[in-house]
């Protein structure tokens, strides 16, 4: 099974149809099977207390002002859908609140994807679950309990779904990533399971496909010095090449597992073990 490849353009795009249509061409390029989005209802999301404190940025003094320029609305969301489509690369989004979520569904995406920071919020866990597409659910921030009633939600839904193991710091220290979570959550869920990755650099993301990941995601950027929280946390252009194209090579070499001689090794055995007798070649036992 291929490792499904999801570049995760969040609100990297801060606010730029352009900047997004370009992070677009770079997911499609490398080689990615997706690119996704957050969603928010600012009013929703936010308390009022909250968007009416400063913050500076590219679009003014306040919080709101902040995140009301980084958030796509109907229309920026109709040219992304019209462009990924065009292009031939599947897009989809994270929805932080309910009304998001009925926003998104409009555009009859194939997947959905449960935040780290959403999976405790159970109504929209089961909204999710009712469309019963394939979802991605991230488990940054969270005890194994919280992951049972997630699980337990999209089981009652009959909605299929994966499970990606996610440590949620921006950026991650490669000493947080404890990847030996990928097995432990097959083991208790009995489940695929991906990696969303904030690390910086690529090795962690390699050693989570040597683990057998049935999903990727990173963040994607045109550079980590643009503005944005997580930028850092971000792969550019030339690493995501590096990184989709390493990934597939690894799971190529992971193989079936099967201990035995390949055909391509049969004439070097013939050649390497010619001196042996034939009542001393351990092959006779084979």
């Amino acid at each position: 099974m291929q490792c499904f490849s999801i570049a995760e353009i969040g609100i990297n795009h801060n606010g730029q149809l352009d900047i997004a249509r370009q992070l677009i061409d770079v997911a499609k390029e490398a080689g990615c099977d997706a690119v996704k989005f957050q969603k928010r209802t600012i009013d929703v999301v936010y308390s009022q207390e909250l968007l009416d404190s400063p913050r500076k940025s590219p679009w003014g003094s306040t919080q709101r002002d902040q995140k009301e320029g980084l958030e796509f609305g109907q229309d920026e969301y109709e040219k992304i859908d019209q462009y990924c489509r065009k292009e031939g690369i599947e897009w989809f989004a994270s929805a932080w609140d309910l009304e998001s979520q009925k926003f998104l569904r409009q555009f009859d995406l194939a997947y959905n994807k449960i935040a780290s920071a959403m999976i405790v919020y159970e109504d929209l866990l089961r909204e999710v679950a009712s469309e019963g597409k394939y979802t991605f659910i991230s488990t940054g921030m969270t005890r194994n309990g919280q992951i049972d009633r997630a699980v337990q939600i999209f089981r009652e839904a009959d909605c299929p779904f994966e499970l990606m193991h996610c440590v949620s710091t921006y950026p991650m220290t490669d000493e947080d990533a404890n990847l030996n979570c990928i097995q432990k959550l097959r083991e208790l869920y009995n489940c695929n399971v991906g990696y969303s990755g904030h690390e910086v650099g690529l090795v962690v993301s390699f050693g989570a496909a040597a683990l057998g990941i049935t999903s990727l995601e990173r963040h994607i950027t045109l550079s980590r010095a643009m503005y944005g929280s997580d930028q850092a946390a971000s792969v550019e252009p030339s690493g995501l090449r590096m990184l989709i194209g390493g990934v597939r090579k690894i799971q190529e070499a992971l193989g079936d597992g099967h201990i035995g001689i390949i055909d391509k090794e049969i004439s070097v055995s013939e050649k390497l073990r010619a001196h042996i007798p034939a009542h001393a070649n351990g092959l006779l036992w084979q």
